[in-house]
């Protein structure tokens, strides 16, 4: 049998093949723009020979896509490779932040989180198919369209999927050390708003009651509240159109992390706490998607860290496993308790920012660990 460490991984073929992934830009709340972006996807599954399937999208969100991968015992449960292809950059931030190579290092919106980490677990089985070799368990691709939003439309497609299979690969981007992630704090969002009184700003200011002055003093106290254990952040705040008017409305998001489960339910309990109706500014607060708690240390999950550190060593580097912040889709299936092995995607810095890029060396070192963990796990 091949060496899965030993097959042609090539730098400059993946980052043609990347290319149009990279320049396909795919915002969350632009459907049709992801659903482009699962065009070029479903195309590359379709030419592995892969049975592909394109799951409708729903709450106005884009498409997923699934596919089962050539194997003589195809469809039965086995491995899943799962990842989003939604990213936080609008359209229009390639004009900023090209596709390009400079030297070591590679831009791009959405290469680090994660395209990057999908497109070279999927050519680690592509060339696992084109060099014959036949991975001890069948593998299952899943794309998604909205983990940046915290997964509303497909946590439920993706639970279902998940309990299918033994394992579960998330190549979410590395951590800092290049470590991967074996249990994830819990991320819960909040909406609110605050609903005041209008008037005119020059002719009766004191008629009005601001609703944005009463969500900017909700902000310091919000945020006054984070601990290294439980953050909270605003996020979003929107209010206004005219301003000669005082405003009525204010709308704002916040994100909360939380280390444990007890310190996620008493972060809730602080935030819905703020709702009042006293006064003249009403203050409405409404809980949104949360993700929950992944314990680390399950026997599973360490059972794949243990392997994949041994690939680690056979390609040279060395992999440490840890709980992260952040949030990912590997939330839900480590809370249900699946062997599932994240953060095993590219190493780069400056994810979700105009500076988002990976280092060009680590495409093949996690394409030979994906290779390696497909041929292993089961064997």
């Amino acid at each position: 049998m091949t060496n899965p460490l030993d097959l042609p991984f090539d730098v400059k073929e993946m980052l043609i093949g990347l290319k149009p992934w990279i320049e396909t830009e795919s915002p969350t709340f632009d459907a049709a723009a992801v659903n482009r972006m699962m065009d070029v996807v479903q195309h590359d599954l379709a030419a592995l020979g892969a049975r592909v399937e394109r799951i409708p999208g729903r709450m106005g969100l884009g498409d997923s896509v699934r596919a089962t991968m050539p194997h003589p015992r195809a469809g039965e449960g086995g491995i899943l490779l799962l990842g989003h292809m939604d990213t936080v950059h609008p359209v229009g931030t390639l004009a900023k932040l090209p596709f390009k190579r400079e030297g070591d290092i590679c831009y791009g919106p959405g290469l680090m989180d994660m395209k990057g980490g999908n497109y070279v677990f999927l050519d680690a089985l592509r060339k696992l198919l084109a060099a014959g070799v036949e991975t001890p368990l069948p593998v299952t691709v899943l794309f998604t369209p909205d983990e940046e939003i915290g997964t509303p439309s497909t946590r439920t497609l993706i639970e279902t999927e998940a309990k299918r299979h033994k394992y579960i690969l998330v190549p979410e981007p590395a951590r800092p050390d290049g470590g991967a992630v074996i249990g994830r704090y819990a991320i819960a969002r909040f909406d609110l708003q605050t609903r005041g009184k209008p008037s005119h700003a020059g002719w009766a200011l004191k008629d009005g009651r601001s609703a944005i002055a009463e969500m900017a003093k909700s902000v310091a106290q919000i945020e006054g509240m984070t601990t290294d254990d439980c953050t909270f952040s605003v996020g979003v705040f929107n209010a206004g159109q005219w301003v000669n008017c005082v405003s009525s409305v204010c709308n704002a998001e916040v994100l909360s992390m939380a280390k444990t489960q007890a310190l996620l339910d008493e972060g809730v309990e602080k935030m819905l706490g703020l709702n009042s109706d006293e006064g003249d500014v009403v203050m409405e607060v409404r809980r949104g998607v949360t993700r929950p708690v992944w314990e680390p240390d399950q026997p599973g999950t360490m059972k794949m860290l243990s392997l994949a550190q041994e690939i680690a060593q056979e390609i040279g580097f060395e992999m440490t496993g840890a709980s992260a912040g952040g949030g990912s889709d590997g939330n839900f299936t480590g809370f249900l308790g699946l062997p599932t092995l994240d953060s095993i995607g590219v190493r780069g810095k400056g994810l979700h920012t105009l500076t988002e890029h990976v280092e060009v060396d680590s495409l093949v070192e996690r394409a030979k660990l994906a290779a390696a963990l497909y041929c292993r796990l089961g064997a």
